[in-house]
């Protein structure tokens, strides 16, 4: 049953102030996910539900700057997703392409993108590397573009870089080996530099990372909701926020 606006507008606020600023996530990952789901529901073309997918992330972060969340990470396409038909992923590519003009115009976002820009069309892997060399104006949200990611993948790149930078140093690999830490590998990752997620939300119902931040989330919350990501509101975000506040972290403790 559906609530009238007004109810949701009133819950909301309550969720709002039962909120303690200090409480809220520093960085937040989102799977973006049940876009197609969401189209066939309507029985519209599955372009219509990644456009409502992309108008929704804008909403999203925008929601993430009203409440202090200074990072988030977009799983917006993976390597798997790569294997989709070409009429669907030519269509979502331009869907993506717009969305990064969209954050562009957004002088208080940062945006880093995190994939394999091989995987990519020459005009999408353009701007990508375009929006991640601008500077803002000013930073009140940085934003991770997982756009042909794969979890698997990352932990390869940054062992590749790693071995490639200790040769490039002249350190002995045998020594390496032995004095490899978490540290070492951490330190190339597409998001080094970077806090790791505090916690990571997907949606559509299913309940599994499908590869996503494999090595950051070690020890993030998860919260996985039934809306699809089109359909995702205020007030699910808010009690995924509440949720998340009420847990003790253990850090593996």
């Amino acid at each position: 049953m559906e609530w009238p606006g007004f109810l949701y507008g009133f819950y909301e606020r309550k969720l709002l102030r039962s909120l303690e600023q200090e409480k809220i996530p520093r960085h937040i990952g989102v799977m973006v996910d049940g876009n197609r789901r969401w189209a066939r529901q309507f029985n519209a073309p599955t372009s219509e539900g990644h456009q409502a997918g992309a108008d929704k992330i804008h909403e999203f972060l925008g929601w993430c700057q009203e409440l202090g969340v200074k990072v988030v990470t977009l799983y917006m396409l993976s390597t798997d997703n790569m294997n989709r038909s070409g009429e669907e992923l030519e269509l979502l590519m331009g869907i993506i392409a717009n969305t990064l003009d969209r954050l562009d115009d957004d002088a208080d976002i940062s945006v880093h993108a995190m994939g394999a820009p091989e995987l990519l069309p020459d005009y999408l892997a353009e701007r990508l590397n375009k929006l991640t060399a601008r500077t803002p104006i000013r930073e009140r949200l940085h934003v991770n573009v997982a756009v042909g990611y794969g979890g698997r993948r990352e932990i390869v790149d940054a062992v590749r870089e790693l071995l490639h930078d200790a040769v490039a140093h002249g350190r002995n690999i045998t020594e390496l080996a032995d004095e490899l830490s978490v540290d070492d590998i951490s330190r190339f990752l597409y998001t080094r530099g970077q806090p790791d997620p505090d916690l990571v939300i997907r949606t559509s119902g299913e309940q599994r990372l499908s590869g996503f931040l494999m090595w950051q989330s070690a020890y993030s919350e998860f919260y996985f909701c039934e809306a699809l990501w089109p359909a995702f509101r205020k007030v699910d975000f808010l009690r995924a926020l509440r949720d998340y506040a009420g847990r003790q972290r253990r850090f593996g403790s």
